[in-house]
């Protein structure tokens, strides 16, 4: 069975979407192929995103493949599509799930904002998490009801 994908989208792909994406990735290995894109990539990952990384234990291998991405990078479905708040929308990019996690933008702000939402990320991604398994055939989710049919 093939892993689903869950896609972290925000404007600049250069903080939130990529703490989020690392952070997932960290948190729940096999889980999902866990991906980030941006509507206007920027040139380079925020440096304040990437220190926040490090100081939670991602791996310095995992933080140096970061880079931003256009959403045509992405597949052309993905199961999951997860906005960081900042009123993107993605009309181009199908997805059988889409929620947004309304998070404060910390770049260029003090170390204290990356915190606040390294930590807003990862309670989101245990909701995530839960919401997933609920509809992962097994868990009593949707995905029971698809697979009887």
């Amino acid at each position: 069975m093939d892993l689903p994908v869950v896609a972290f989208v925000c404007t600049h792909n250069a903080c939130r979407s990529q703490m989020a994406q690392a952070l997932a990735e960290r948190m729940m290995p096999g889980v999902a192929t866990f991906l980030s894109a941006g509507t206007d990539p920027a040139p380079h990952v925020d440096a304040g995103a990437l220190e926040e990384l490090s100081r939670r234990g991602v791996p310095e291998e995992a933080i140096a493949a970061l880079r931003p991405k256009r959403l045509c990078e992405l597949p052309t479905h993905v199961d999951w599509l997860v906005t960081m708040g900042c009123g993107v929308a993605c009309p181009a990019l199908p997805c059988a799930h889409r929620e947004d996690w309304g998070l404060k933008d910390p770049m260029g702000g003090p170390r204290e904002g990356y915190e606040a939402c390294a930590e807003d990320i990862l309670g989101h991604l245990a909701g995530l998490r839960v919401r997933m398994d609920a509809m992962t055939p097994g868990h009593g989710g949707k995905g029971d009801a698809d697979e009887r049919a």
